[in-house]
């Protein structure tokens, strides 16, 4: 397996392991690895009537995932989160904002709420 695909792989567990995560704290997942024109984003949830675009990174530390995205990636994320809300009018009526979930070898996944708002440097 290659550089890209292992990454791709690691990728797709770091996921997969917020995905469950999320579950277990009571959100509902609603959509994966959205590819949009715009922009990506990594998991789509809901909990009660808040939709939660998050942005999932596995680094060797809580720390390094928790502060490794850059305002252009929150920048991407945030065209494709409006662009995903337009295309869905029945969640017209919630609020959503946009979280981090940091993995990390030997750790429990740690979850920043409201990690970012658009307009933030």
């Amino acid at each position: 397996m290659g550089k890209r695909e292992a990454a791709e792989a690691r990728g797709r567990r770091a996921e997969a392991l917020a995905a469950w995560w999320l579950r277990a704290k009571g959100y509902s997942i609603l959509s994966r690895r959205v590819r949009l024109a715009v922009g990506e984003i990594d998991l789509v949830a809901r909990k009660g009537d808040v939709i939660v675009f998050i942005e999932v990174k596995e680094r060797a530390t809580l720390d390094d995932a928790l502060g490794c995205v850059t305002p252009t990636a929150w920048r991407r994320i945030s065209r494709a989160a409006e662009t995903w809300m337009a295309q869905r009018p029945r969640f017209h009526e919630c609020g959503w904002r946009y979280d981090i979930i940091a993995i990390a070898p030997g750790f429990l996944p740690s979850h920043l709420r409201d990690a970012w708002r658009p307009g933030m440097a």
